[in-house]
C-alpha cells in the first residue's frame, strides 16, 4: 500500500467536500451519503458499457472516459493517456549490471533541479522471490535478506535515465512515506528475527523496522541503520505531521489484528537536520490508538458503517517497542487499544492523515480471525488537531462481484487535480480507482496482465505532469529460460508476470 510525498495542505482533496456532498459515480461508488449508497451497495453502472466505462455524473462524464484495452496486454487507460515502462523486473538493468528487482511496492518521487525526478521504490521481497535486491557493498543491512529500495531517475517527460540500489538487505519493504524534508521512509512488513530463513540464507539481524533513504545523495545511504525508535512490528505506511512533528504509522498484522501508532519525537529533535538513524533506540514515545464513540470504547474499526462516523482518539504507550518478548500489538489486553483487520496505506493532506483498512471478514465468511462487521475496505481521516478519526469512504462487501465493484483499497494518494487515487489489492480485476473531491468515482487504469497482481505506489511527479504507479507482478522473471533440472511451468498455467513501474502521462484535469 503506499504513502507518497506530501503536497501543501491547500492542495488536493477537500475534506469538507468529501463529507458534505453526496454523489454516486458510474462504478456504484460513493464517498459520502448513507450506507445504501456505499461501494457496491446495490448501485448500478451507468450507461455506456459496464464497469470502468467512466460515464455518469451531471455532465455525462466521470473521470477521463472509458478504459481502452491495451494491445500489449499490460495496462488499460482512458483515451489520450499513455504509459512508459521505466522499470521491469528481470528486464531493465541497473547501474551495477543487475536486473531490476521483483515486487515493486510503495514509492515516492522527488524533484530534480533541472526537471525530472528521482523515484524511490520499495521491493517487497521476502524469502523466495526471484530477482531480489542485489547486495551492493556498503548498502546492506542484513546479508541474508533480499528486500530493499531502488532509485529510478527520470527526465521531465518520464523517460528512464538510470536506476540504482539505495538500500539492500531488508525484508518485505511494503509501504512507507515521504518526509517533509525530502527523504523516504521505507517500512519492513515483517517480524522476522535473526536465524529465520532469508533470501540469501539465514537472516543475521532482527527485522520489522523503518529505514530512511535519501533520494539524492548515495553516500547518505551507506551503512544503513534501522530507526528503532519507531518500533519493531509489521509496518505498512507512515506519514509525518509537518506542523507538530508526530509520526503516524499503520500495522498490517493478525493474531491479534494490527494497530495505528503515533510516535512523538524528543523535544530536542530537529526535523531535517538531525538524522533519524542517529536517534537512540528508545527516543521519543511510541503509542497505540484507542478510539471512543461518544465516550464508549470502540474495540474494532470494522463496526463503523456510516460515512461521517467520527471517533475521538487517545494514545496508549507501547511498553516494549522493540518487541523483545511479545509483539507490540499483543502487549495490550482487552479494552486497551482499537484494532483493525487490515491497516494499509496513508497520505498526509488537509491537516491530517488519510489511511485505509483494506478489508474485514466475519465468522460467516470462514475467517480464521474475525472482525465484527464484513466490508471490502474503508478510508479514514485522522484529524491531527482535533484528535479524531472520521470514516470518509467504505467499500461494501460484494462477495459475488469482484471485477466491477472495487475491493481491497491499499495504497492511497491525494491528487493535485482534486480527490484521491487508490491502488486496488483485492479479488478479481485490479484497478487504479480515482475519486473526485465531489465524491464521484471512476476506474482510471486496469491491470491486463495474466497474474492480475495488485497495483502499488501511485504518486504524482513534483511538477504534477506524471502519475507513477506499479504493478507488483508475481515475483518471477518472464525472460528466464528453463535451465537444466527445471520442471518448467505447469501445463495450462498462467505465464509469469514481472513487476512493472510506470510513468503515466495524458490530459490530467481538475475534478471539482
Amino acid at each position: 500500500m503506499t504513502t507518497t510525498p506530501q503536497l501543501p495542505e491547500t492542495s488536493g482533496v477537500s475534506r469538507r467536500r468529501f463529507l458534505e456532498r453526496g454523489a454516486v459515480g458510474g462504478l456504484g461508488i460513493a464517498l459520502v451519503g448513507s450506507v445504501d449508497t456505499l461501494f457496491g451497495a446495490g448501485t448500478a453502472a451507468a450507461d455506456g458499457g459496464g464497469p470502468g466505462n467512466g460515464r455518469g455524473g451531471g455532465d455525462g462524464q466521470l473521470g477521463y472516459g472509458p478504459l481502452v484495452p491495451d494491445p500489449a496486454g499490460i495496462l488499460a487507460l482512458p483515451a489520450g493517456f499513455s504509459y512508459t515502462i521505466i522499470a521491469e523486473t528481470g528486464v531493465t538493468i541497473m547501474e551495477d549490471g543487475s536486473p531490476t528487482p521483483a515486487d515493486p511496492d510503495g514509492s515516492a518521487s522527488f524533484p530534480l533541479r533541472r526537471g525530472g525526478a528521482v523515484l524511490v521504490t520499495n521491493h517487497e521481497v521476502g524469502s523466495d522471490e526471484e530477482n531480489p535486491v542485489p547486495l551492493i557493498d556498503g548498502l546492506v543491512y542484513d546479508k541474508g535478506a533480499g528486500g530493499g529500495t531502488t532509485n529510478v531517475v527520470v527526465d521531465r517527460d518520464g523517460n528512464r535515465v538510470t536506476e540504482y540500489v539505495s538500500l539492500a538487505g531488508t525484508v518485505n519493504n511494503c509501504a512507507g512515506g515521504a518526509t517533509p524534508w525530502d527523504t523516504w521512509l521505507t517500512c519492513e512488513e515483517t517480524e522476522d528475527r535473526a536465524g529465520d530463513e532469508g533470501t540469501y540464507g539465514a537472516l543475521t539481524l532482527d527485522h520489522g523496522y523503518v529505514f530512511e533513504v535519501d533520494p539524492y545523495d548515495k553516500d547518505l545511504n551507506r551503512d544503513p541503520k534501522p530507526i528503532k525508535a519507531l518500533g519493531r512490528y509489521p509496518h505498512e505506511a507512515v506519514v509525518v505531521d509537518p506542523r507538530r512533528g508526530h509520526f503516524y504509522l499503520t500495522e498490517d498484522a493478525s493474531d491479534p489484528y494490527g494497530l495505528l501508532y503515533r510516535w512523538t519525537p524528543p523535544k530536542d529533535f530537529r526535523p531535517g537536520k538531525d538524522r533519524l538513524r542517529d536517534l537512540a533506540d528508545d527516543a521519543g514515545t511510541l503509542e497505540a490508538m484507542k478510539a471512543f464513540d461518544r465516550g464508549r470504547y470502540v474495540p474494532d474499526l470494522s463496526v463503523a458503517e456510516e460515512i461521517g462516523t467520527t471517533y475521538a482518539v487517545e494514545w496508549v504507550e507501547v511498553p516494549d517497542r522493540d518487541a523483545r518478548e511479545t509483539s507490540t500489538r499483543a502487549q495490550f489486553g482487552e479494552g486497551q487499544v482499537t484494532r483493525s483487520q487490515k491497516l494499509e496505506g496513508m497520505w498526509w493532506a488537509d491537516g491530517g492523515a488519510y489511511f485505509t483498512a483494506s478489508f474485514a471478514r466475519t465468522a460467516a465468511d470462514d475467517a480464521d480471525e474475525e472482525s465484527a462487521v464484513a466490508h471490502d475496505g474503508q478510508v479514514w481521516f485522522l484529524d491531527a488537531k482535533r484528535m479524531t478519526i472520521e470514516l470518509t469512504l467504505r467499500f461494501a462487501y460484494t462477495r459475488d462481484d469482484q471485477d466491477s465493484d472495487p475491493d481491497g483499497p491499499d495504497n492511497i494518494t491525494v491528487s493535485p487535480f482534486g480527490g484521491v487515487m487508490i491502488a486496488e489489492d483485492g479479488e478479481g480485476a485490479q484497478h487504479l480507482v480515482g475519486a473526485t473531491d465531489r465524491g464521484e468515482a471512476f476506474f482510471f487504469a486496469r491491470n491486463e496482465t495474466a497474474a492480475q497482481s495488485e497495483f502499488t505506489g501511485p504518486n504524482f511527479s513534483p511538477d504534477r505532469r506524471i502519475l507513477f504507479a506499479n504493478i507488483q507482478g508475481d515475483g518471477s522473471n518472464p525472460s528466464a529460460s528453463e535451465g537444466e533440472g527445471s520442471a518448467g511451468p505447469d501445463e495450462g498455467a498462467d505465464p509469469a508476470t514481472p513487476g512493472y513501474v510506470f510513468a503515466i502521462t495524458g490530459p490530467f484535469k481538475h475534478h471539482r
